[in-house]
């Protein structure tokens, strides 16, 4: 098959285009002919390496998958050839305390499809666990499909699963147009929170107005938390969805009314942050780390997927031997929405 590695870490230039040797399902797994794969900041961190992370190379991304089964190993009865799905992207051993509970992220051995040590979908062949296989939204282009699950479940984990996000509390939703971004809009719209977002030019803030977004602040042109604190008559909002790190976490903790609580599933501004711990006891402010999600909790993603009140949203395309372009479009953050690859 044709796959997309990378041999050692580095730019965009380390992205190879080359022959493989097909996968083979182990008894509980299966293999999917890829249809599409789309992209996250998590393939830039992978690709190239972090100083205590590095990835098995030579290596596969991608997280995000739609296609169609091709093979099914010797134990997977309920699952057959030509089944149109989407994979669940993070794995866990399925039977510890966590796993148990829903709490799938908090597995010890959890790990995630692409990510540092498990091949991903930057491929025309992948193979997954057999119970990470779900169905492709009915209706929905394989493109579209690849869109929704890694970015929807995170999103859904932060203000569902850890920031408990109730209708009539007012979020603050960072770099709106990012793939997490445009998730975490409309399932806080979809709790029936009021949203103000936040992104760096006004042609994003408009697309994020017709996903739901009640006001929008372009933060080149205004000093957002200003405006965060005019929107709210100085009141502050109930929680951060924040996903950036240093460029905003400082603020984020100031945007915070009373009682406010941050969720933070990411640090694409870097890893350390800097808090005033007297915002932190004075204003009782809570704050929630927040990693990817359940699959219990992709499977409720799943059914508003399936009633349209949740839509993935595609910038651009691809083919997979422009993996490197791709990933310079992605870090080019003039983007709305997910970049998607198509072998």
């Amino acid at each position: 098959m044709k796959a997309v590695r990378i041999h050692e870490h580095g730019g965009p230039e380390k992205l190879i285009y080359e022959t493989v040797e097909d996968p083979d399902p182990g008894p509980l797994d299966v293999v999917v002919r890829v249809k599409a794969c789309a992209l996250n900041h998590l393939d830039i961190w992978v690709r190239e390496g972090l100083p205590t992370m590095k990835a098995n190379l030579p290596h596969i991304l991608g997280c995000d998958i739609s296609g169609v089964v091709e093979k099914a190993g010797s134990y997977v009865k309920d699952i057959t050839p030509g089944f149109e799905t989407i994979v669940h992207p993070g794995i866990s051993c399925g039977v510890c305390e966590y796993c148990l509970k829903g709490m799938d992220s908090a597995c010890r051995r959890y790990t995630i499809i692409g990510g540092w040590h498990v091949d991903g979908g930057y491929a025309e062949l992948v193979k997954v666990p057999a119970r990470n296989i779900l169905p492709k939204p009915e209706g929905m282009d394989f493109v579209h499909a690849a869109a929704l699950p890694l970015t929807f479940l995170t999103a859904w984990h932060m203000l569902v699963t850890r920031g408990n996000l109730r209708p009539g509390e007012t979020v603050l939703i960072h770099s709106a147009g990012s793939g997490v971004g445009v998730a975490g809009v409309q399932v806080a719209k979809l709790l029936g929170a009021r949203v103000i977002a936040t992104a760096s030019s006004d042609w994003k803030l408009e697309k994020i107005r017709s996903l739901g977004a009640d006001e929008t602040i372009n933060y080149k042109k205004v000093d957002w938390l200003d405006e965060v604190k005019r929107i709210t008559n100085k009141a502050g909002v109930d929680l951060v969805f924040e996903h950036v790190g240093p460029d905003t976490f400082e603020k984020s903790v100031r945007a915070l009314k009373t009682y406010g609580r941050i969720v933070t599933c990411g640090a694409t501004s870097g890893p350390s942050v800097t808090l005033d711990l007297r915002y932190l006891f004075s204003k009782q402010i809570s704050l929630h780390g927040s990693y990817m999600g359940g699959l219990f909790e992709m499977k409720e993603v799943l059914r508003f997927i399936n009633e349209g009140r949740l839509k993935p949203v595609v910038d651009s395309t691809f083919p997979l031997k422009d993996a490197a372009r791709a990933h310079e479009k992605l870090t080019s953050r003039e983007i709305f929405g997910k970049v998607v690859l198509i072998p």
